[in-house]
């Protein structure tokens, strides 16, 4: 519970420092980058090495994907059913299907299960979220762009590629994977856990120096639409398949607790660039993180109740 207050604590921080302007306009969009360079990699390869490869690791391989098939699936039947234009239509397609799955998520697996849920988390996220933004949601936002001619939306898959590979994160993930250590030597071990320890306060920071509230009222269906189908439509279908697999183990909680994070603020920023309805997306983005600071522990708690402690 101390972990959870702390979190909150820091995202309050960030929005009182937003809403008194008391740091310049791109300070939130800095710190990401700081996240982004140095915590998460620091992150990655300290506890990456530690994970044990077993059966477990299957779960957050193959969940972030059924979550993301499963998201699209719903935002195109709510998209027919309710008569949604093509630009909000490709909004929700990009913004639904994507979890903050390491800005917001990383601390909340953290709180909840300590380090040793950790490594599932950036498994979850760097080969599933990430992947799923880099390779699939960038094009779907360029597709559904009102800017649709514009060929500075489109990237060719070998461009796609070359982004992804040199993104410090994945650099990070193949060196934790080739040469990683339990235990590094001399300083670095204490390094890498200081600049790890950063991620929580500065992220959280970050993502309230970001948050957008203002929502139209002609848009609230398609926000309760989407926020509905991200917080509590997606971890329910995993924990039903977890249930029904019979599969009860930490990657399981973990797995299920990063399908019902809030839609990620990355995403959101790649909608928003592609011109693709950017006050509904600020605002399911927005919203979307503190509605989740409610359902995170009660999904946490139902969790244990379900699947059992770990």
């Amino acid at each position: 519970m101390e972990n959870l207050a702390l979190i909150v604590a820091y995202l309050v921080i960030g929005w009182v420092l937003q809403r008194t302007r008391s740091l310049p306009e791109q300070s939130g969009y800095v710190l990401n980058q700081y996240v982004i360079y140095v915590s998460v990699p620091a992150l990655i390869l300290l506890y990456l090495p530690q994970l044990e490869l077993s059966a477990d690791v299957l779960a957050p391989l193959i969940i972030p994907w059924a979550m993301y098939l499963l998201a699209i699936g719903l935002v195109l039947l709510a998209s027919k059913l309710f008569h949604w234009s093509r630009e909000l239509t490709g909004a929700l397609l990009v913004v639904v299907p994507l979890g903050n799955t390491s800005f917001v998520g990383f601390p909340f697996v953290e709180a909840f299960y300590g380090t040793e849920g950790l490594p599932y988390a950036v498994i979850y996220d760097q080969t599933g979220s990430f992947l799923a933004l880099a390779l699939i949601s960038s094009a779907i936002a360029a597709h559904y762009s009102s800017a649709k001619g514009d060929d500075s939306q489109r990237q060719t898959p070998w461009q796609q590629i070359k982004k992804l590979l040199v993104f410090p994160p994945v650099i990070a993930l193949f060196v934790a994977l080739l040469f990683g250590q339990k235990e590094y030597p001399s300083i670095l071990q204490p390094l890498l856990e200081n600049l790890a320890a950063t991620l929580i306060p500065v992220v959280m920071v970050a993502v309230g120096l970001q948050l957008r509230l203002r929502i139209a009222r002609n848009h609230i269906g398609p926000f309760v639409t989407a926020l509905s189908i991200k917080l509590i439509l997606l971890p329910t279908a995993a924990l039903a398949g977890f249930m029904f697999l019979g599969i009860h183990s930490l990657a399981a909680h973990v797995s299920i607790l990063e399908a019902a994070m809030p839609p990620m603020i990355t995403g959101g920023a790649v909608a928003i660039g592609a011109g693709l309805k950017p006050r509904l997306v600020a605002a399911i983005i927005g919203y979307g993180v503190l509605i989740g600071m409610l359902t995170l522990p009660l999904v946490a708690w139902v969790l244990e109740r379900t699947l059992g402690a770990v």
